[in-house]
């Protein structure tokens, strides 16, 4: 059988897989650290995040070369390459493909400005130039971070570079092995905030309504279409063959879906990383706020409820305990915090004796302005292991809540409940709170890759190994509960 190739452009970590089409298996793999920020500390401080595009194509390249060396012969088997990465950030690419910016990501801030002699930010006045009813056209509301409200601050400060077109990462990676003009996928565009859901392809009307040319984006294409052939150079780079097929890149969001639910239309996915999101498949175009519709590879949608309490809310918890052990006992933490942590937390009874926190430390998606709240302390629950417990109720809750939501739009409750992220796969006691809330056993892949292995399975039917993207999620995911 093929073998298919999947990379991953994520924002922490760089990832190339290749897997067996037979079996599911990773018989090999690549990493490497992302380590293409270029942000200044000055720009940090006011909340920039700004990337070099070409830093990254170029580790990409090498974790593909770092997996065909552990292929050895058998890199002539590769069918396919599947692609997908960080969402809803831009780079500017001229018409040669050369980068005319850098990668302005999701998680830059610039937006939450104040416009020059206004009272409204970027993302304020970009909101109210499409209207705000514009959400039901594109699935989500402006957000930082999101290629539309990016390109309308450049725009609206004349600083956009003319003949130039905006580029999510996995696209102009694409383009750039290839050697093609670079073309996009509605996974990927429906992260920009300028796309139509319903229509799958760019909502003119908004992007006018932003001051932008459509000219800016690249033709939309579904995600079995082939984006060209590896090139010569980019073969020499890879330790691939010249001329196998790359096809079009799809966002790390729906990829960690499609790389870990075997039964979509039977399943709730949660992934509890930094963050943490709940996503279910729907075959429709209904949902309301705050969950979003994002186009589904190839067809149909995700109803995702995302921002809510991941990792970072219990990151936060083990940075004030190990803050108090600094200043008042002028003592570092000698033992991983986490684990003390969550042995603290299992003697303690859910519900933390009436101990309630609301991890919302980082504020929600709608609204970043929201802030946490710890309630119903007591000279019985105010300790370490309570305020543990209690944060952790608090992620379940969120998570649940979430999880409540979409099924109030789909009128279906699922059967399987699908883990992804290191949040749950490092954190049984999580593990276990969530699997209670939502009254369901929780089964995990037996690969950690969930967003490179979708982009396999991109391969896998571009390839036409297999006939569409449920055979091959069937055939090839294997979860910790499979026989």
């Amino acid at each position: 059988m093929p073998i298919l190739v999947g990379v991953d452009l994520g924002t922490t970590k760089i990832t190339s897989i290749a897997v067996d089409a037979s079996s599911g298996a990773i018989v090999a793999i690549g990493s490497a650290a992302n380590d293409a920020n270029i942000t200044s500390e000055a720009d940090r401080v006011r909340s920039r995040s700004e990337w070099q595009a070409d830093k990254i194509l170029a580790a990409a390249c090498q974790c593909l070369a770092q997996m065909s060396q552990q292929l050895g012969s058998k890199v002539s088997d590769v069918a396919g390459i599947g692609v997908t990465g960080q969402q809803h950030g831009m780079v500017l690419v001229d018409f040669e493909l050369r980068p005319v910016s850098p990668l302005i990501n999701w998680q830059d801030r610039r937006a939450l400005d104040r416009m020059p002699y206004s009272d409204l930010t970027w993302l304020e006045a970009a909101r109210a130039a499409i209207g705000h009813e514009a959400w039901h056209r594109t699935g989500c509301w402006l957000h930082p971070g999101f290629m539309a409200v990016t390109l309308f601050e450049l725009a609206t400060r004349n600083t956009l570079p003319a003949n130039s077109r905006a580029l999510f990462i996995m696209d102009y990676f694409t383009a750039a092995l290839t050697g093609q003009t670079p073309i996009t996928e509605p996974s990927c565009a429906g992260s920009s905030g300028v796309f139509d859901v319903r229509l799958r392809d760019w909502n003119v009307e908004t992007i006018k309504a932003l001051g932008l040319s459509p000219k800016l984006f690249p033709e939309v294409h579904e995600a079995n279409e082939i984006v060209g052939r590896l090139t010569e150079e980019h073969a020499r780079s890879t330790g691939l063959l010249a001329g196998t097929p790359v096809f079009a890149a799809i966002g790390d969001h729906q990829a960690s879906f499609l790389g870990s639910v075997a039964d979509r239309r039977n399943s709730v996915l949660v992934n509890v990383g930094t963050g943490a999101q709940v996503a279910m498949f729907t075959d429709g175009v209904e949902f309301v706020a705050p969950i979003e519709l994002r186009p589904f590879p190839c067809g149909g949608n995700l109803l995702s409820n995302v921002g809510l309490a991941g990792g970072w809310s219990y990151q936060v918890l083990e940075q004030f305990f190990a803050d108090v052990g600094r200043r008042l006992f002028q003592s570092a933490p000698t033992v991983k915090l986490y684990e003390v942590m969550n042995e603290l937390a299992r003697e303690v009874p859910f519900g933390a004796d009436g101990l309630c926190c609301e991890p919302r430390f980082s504020g929600t998606r709608l609204d970043p302005a929201v802030r946490g709240s710890i309630t119903g302390l007591s000279p019985h629950n105010f300790n370490a292991g309570h305020l543990a417990r209690a944060v952790l109720d608090g992620m379940g809750r969120s998570l649940h809540d979430g999880f409540q939501a979409i099924i109030n739009v789909t009128g279906k409750r699922p059967t399987k409940l699908i883990a992804a992220g290191n949040g749950l796969r490092e954190n049984p006691l999580l593990a276990e709170i969530v699997s209670q809330a939502f009254g369901l056993p929780m089964q995990f892949t037996k690969h950690r890759e969930e967003a490179a292995f979708g982009a396999v399975l991109v391969a896998s039917v571009g390839a036409k190994v297999f006939t569409n993207l449920e055979e091959a999620a069937k055939t090839l995911i294997h979860t910790t509960t499979d026989a």
